[in-house]
């Protein structure tokens, strides 16, 4: 390594070789590249309420995700009827009878009268039965609205008429009156009305009849999003470049939906939740003795609960109305972080 070479009558030092000399103030500093990922995440990340709703929406698929692991741990199960196993807990008409519908040390959340189910036990599973079934919907009309929505947005013509005719033709129905009439039809094609209907055939019917009446709003919005970006000029240069139509809704089209369909995302997952509980409230969805959210508010609403244990409605409402308001302002906060000129 060389030292500087002074330079006389007062110049200053060169550095001639080896290791270069310090830096100036005036030498511009290099500035790291950020890609558009990298700054919407920072820019949620600066939102105190968006990072909340997302851990309270983590915590609730925790919860339904290990819910059979905290079952166990607290020993008990939510298909156990305490009215028969433990009859002292209970008066002559099936209610509690300790106060506050049996809440103790024991029974966390209390008893359920009548059945006398654990109800701590029960909403947890209940939770997960009832995300299990939103998640499926939710994944199932995205899957649509990305191939129908996109495919009329880009193709055009004949394509964008009939799938432009199709929604309308669906969006006229009333979607909850049509949830409320299908859901025995949907499950009398799997089992004969004679017999008793398995869990798993009610299951397949939520899901089928909410995602034929649920991916309508995507599918147009994608639509309205694709026939602007086939206009564009990389779109343009890819059709010059000889791609397949194929090609360019994978590699063109597709990464520049992601804005549009996170934040819808975040939306549909909730409505579907709401939706699947009110069918399970009135009936037509999931039935005892497979816990539900819905169902639970079914239980809570008849006249034994709400004139002797009205504090059964409070864990299944509380619970249900933390998830969608966090699962809402979630979207309101993806939303901003991915477009910040949004204003709320």
């Amino acid at each position: 390594m060389t030292s500087p070479i002074d330079i006389g009558d007062g110049g200053t030092s060169v550095v001639v070789s080896g290791e270069p000399g310090p830096k100036t103030k005036g030498e511009a500093v290099e500035l790291a590249g950020r890609s558009p990922g990298r700054l919407m995440w920072m820019r949620f990340k600066r939102d105190r309420t968006g990072v909340i709703s997302a851990y309270v929406v983590g915590f609730f698929f925790l919860i339904g995700l290990l819910a059979p692991l905290i079952s166990k741990l607290y020993g008990k199960n939510p298909y156990t009827v305490y009215a028969d196993e433990r009859p002292d807990l209970f008066d002559s008409a099936g209610v509690p009878v300790h106060p506050n519908g049996g809440i103790s040390g024991q029974f966390w959340f209390g008893l359920e009268p009548g059945n006398g189910y654990d109800v701590f036990t029960k909403l947890i599973y209940g939770i997960r039965t009832s995300l299990t079934i939103s998640v499926v919907v939710t994944l199932a009309v995205v899957v649509t609205g990305i191939l129908l929505g996109v495919a009329a947005g880009y193709l055009g013509g004949k394509t964008d008429y009939f799938i432009g005719r199709v929604i309308d033709f669906l969006l006229a129905f009333p979607a909850q009156l049509f949830f409320i009439a299908s859901m025995p039809v949907v499950v009398s094609l799997f089992v004969s009305p004679r017999d008793e209907t398995p869990t798993y055939v009610r299951v397949l019917a939520l899901i089928i009849v909410q995602w034929f009446l649920g991916w309508m709003g995507l599918g147009r919005i994608l639509r309205g999003t694709a026939l602007a970006l086939r206009e564009r000029e990389f779109i343009e240069a890819a059709k010059v470049s000889g791609a397949s139509p194929w090609r360019i809704i994978r590699k063109e089209i597709l990464p520049n939906i992601v804005t549009p369909l996170l934040v819808q995302s975040t939306y549909l997952l909730p409505n579907f939740v709401t939706a699947e509980a009110g069918l399970s409230y009135l009936g037509v969805g999931i039935v005892e003795p497979t816990p539900d959210w819905g169902q639970m508010f079914s239980k809570a609403s008849t006249e034994l609960v709400m004139q002797n244990d009205i504090t059964y409605m409070f864990f299944p409402g509380i619970s249900m109305i933390i998830f969608v308001v966090a699962f809402n302002l979630l979207g309101d906060s993806v939303r901003d972080a991915f477009d910040p000129k949004t204003a709320r």
